[in-house]
């Protein structure tokens, strides 16, 4: 077994499987929010120059992987205890005749419509101003500017 030849980019960060788990599912919920973030339709992410978002209830969604796959719906809620999202119509019939929502991983997810409210407006207005003033500057270039 042959190691790379490259030091990982950030040495602070643990490359360790075991502590990578412990982090994982001792997350508090605010962590597990940014955690359960969901890709945007190619529309959304040329609308709000951004490339995934924190999923929520009310948004509108699409399953990409899974038994569901192709299903369509809107997210009646965020089960972040068990990293699971409820969407309409994603629902399995239980032995006794009643119907159980199955929860559905964010990472198989697409979201399709935003919800709205002045907090994720914030959130959009903000993410937006970054990958503008990124934009702004030569990517990777070093200039200087002592002339």
């Amino acid at each position: 077994l042959q190691m790379p030849l490259t030091m990982k980019y950030n040495p602070a960060v643990s490359s360790s499987r075991r502590k990578s788990r412990k982090a994982h599912f001792a997350a508090t919920s605010g962590e597990r929010r940014i955690l359960m973030s969901a890709t945007l339709a190619k529309p959304l992410r040329t609308q709000y120059k951004i490339r995934s978002m924190p999923i929520r209830k009310d948004d509108e969604v699409f399953v990409m992987r899974g038994q569901f796959k192709g299903r369509e719906g809107k997210v009646t809620a965020v089960y972040r205890k068990k990293f699971a999202v409820h969407i309409e119509r994603v629902t399995r019939d239980k032995a006794n005749g009643a119907t159980v929502p199955v929860g559905v991983d964010a990472s198989n997810i697409m979201i399709t419509k935003l919800k709205i409210d002045k907090n994720r407006k914030r959130v959009l207005d903000r993410k937006a101003s970054a990958a503008q003033a990124a934009a702004g500057k030569a990517a990777g270039k070093y200039t200087n500017d002592l002339q």
